[in-house]
């Protein structure tokens, strides 16, 4: 058998290629939409991509299933689970619990595991040549390395009201399933660490079900249904804006993506560009921003979180120019196009462009951690805190208001425009979005304290709970 982990630490998700070497065919589970991964591992490895399979329509990220069944003639092997509600729109073979799927030598066996979305399924894989006995379970979004799947995200990321209780029944049954399972089955999840489907993964990349019926929080509550629920519901991180798209765009027949895009230099019109109102999304690190940025840009730093970012703040219907140079190209469009960001109408590599057209880069108004103690117990200044909830509960600065950042172009009415604004987060990425976004729609009256709240415990600064 032929076994490949695919990993995108951008996103935290992890997709397989899976093989029967015999018969020099393969298949593919919850692909990424930058398929040629794929395709060279096939390659390397002499095997014929035949299946795509996907355990469930996904909200995180783009999926690649028909992208690389248009290159490749394989065949879609989807849910038919769920409902009508949660039928795929395109052609596919519809998958049913209890289903088996020959991919040569390997037996591929249908488990309905719902809870994170109805029609969640999870995969038993068996290499019959080596046993009669099942040895992965490809589990998508339903047990992670020490977590679960969400069900909350239905109602708040997609809008699907009074979903979110019964997921979490529908999970509670379906871990007795997992449960029922022989200890040595390999555990292979959809994500890792660092993904917002779950609020405690782990960052091992597999497990045991055994292993997990030990450490996995969920099987602390095997006979506790409402403490189960209560706790699963309990402290979940704010889902990102653009999985509401996500789940649309995996259901229904969208244009395909076949190749990463090449981006076009637009230096010459982006004067012209920005007049018109084009976003301009400046992907260098936040000390480079801070010294010198194009008014109106966004700083969203092309890291590991960088699509992550994008899609909290980029419309689907609007184009948007990069600045960033050439040899990132490559991995900030794959980002891209693993969420569905493809209205990019170029780039620019520098803040040249716009100084050589006579334009002038504004600079970020920082704070230290001293002058923001000296200033904290003043009543004319407005403190606010860009974490998420469950951080800013944890422990803030005391005066702090909590604003997430990611609420931000919706609650620009609760920032002052009159009396002196500071702003922080962590470690100061988000503050610096959060102060590219409060520049570009005017407030002048901010100050960025970078350092936020690793530098200020460092120092020994105090912070307040939220029960203080």
């Amino acid at each position: 058998m032929f076994f490949q982990h695919v990993y995108d630490k951008s996103l935290a998700q992890a997709s397989y290629v899976i093989g029967c070497q015999k018969a020099g065919v393969a298949a593919v589970i919850d692909p990424k939409r930058d398929v040629d991964t794929y395709l060279e591992i096939a390659k390397a490895n002499k095997l014929r991509i035949t299946h795509i399979f996907e355990t469930h329509i996904h909200a995180d990220f783009l999926t690649g299933s028909r992208e690389l069944a248009a290159l490749t003639g394989a065949e879609l092997y989807l849910s038919a689970e769920g409902g009508p509600e949660w039928s795929y729109e395109f052609p596919h073979h519809p998958l049913r619990d209890g289903d088996v799927v020959l991919v040569g030598n390997l037996k591929i066996q249908v488990m309905h595991t719902p809870g994170h979305t109805p029609e969640s399924i999870s995969f038993l894989l068996t290499d019959t040549p080596a046993s009669d006995k099942p040895v992965m379970l490809f589990t998508g979004d339903f047990v992670f390395v020490g977590d679960i799947g969400r069900p909350d995200l239905l109602e708040k990321a997609a809008g699907y009201q009074g979903t979110q209780r019964k997921g979490a029944e529908q999970m509670f049954e379906s871990l007795k399933k997992f449960a029922a399972l022989p200890d040595y089955i390999q555990v292979w999840p959809g994500h890792g660490a660092g993904s917002a489907c779950g609020k405690a993964l782990g960052a091992v990349p597999s497990s045991t079900v055994g292993y997990e019926k030990i450490t996995n929080w969920a099987f602390r509550f095997a006979h506790d249904k409402e403490g189960f629920i209560n706790f699963l519901l309990a402290d979940q991180p704010e889902p990102p804006r653009y999985f509401a798209m996500m789940k649309k765009l995996n259901k229904i027949n969208r244009p395909l993506l076949t190749e990463v895009p090449k981006l076009k230099d637009v230096s010459d019109q982006l004067m012209d560009l920005l007049r018109q109102g084009i976003t301009l999304v400046d992907t260098r690190d936040k000390t480079e921003f801070a010294k010198g940025f194009i008014p109106g840009s966004i700083n969203i730093q092309g890291n590991n979180s960088f699509n992550t970012w994008a899609g909290w703040f980029l419309s689907y219907d609007k184009p948007f120019i990069l600045l960033a140079p050439e040899d990132r190209h490559d991995d900030l469009v794959r980002k891209l196009m693993r969420i569905g960001l493809d209205n990019v109408l170029g780039y620019v590599p520098s803040t040249h462009p716009y100084t050589q057209a006579g334009g002038k880069l504004q600079q970020v108004s920082l704070i230290t951690a001293e002058e923001l103690h000296h200033l904290q117990q003043a009543n004319h200044i407005q403190i606010i805190d860009l974490r998420s909830a469950v951080e800013y509960k944890s422990g803030h600065i005391a005066g702090a208001e909590h604003l997430f950042v990611g609420d931000l172009p919706l609650r620009f009415n609760q920032v002052s425009r009159n009396r002196p604004v500071i702003i922080h987060c962590q470690a100061g990425d988000r503050a610096t979005i959060g102060y590219s976004l409060l520049a570009a729609h005017g407030f002048t009256n901010v100050r960025n304290f970078s350092g936020g709240i690793q530098e200020w415990t460092t120092k020994g600064l105090p912070l307040v709970s939220s029960a203080s």
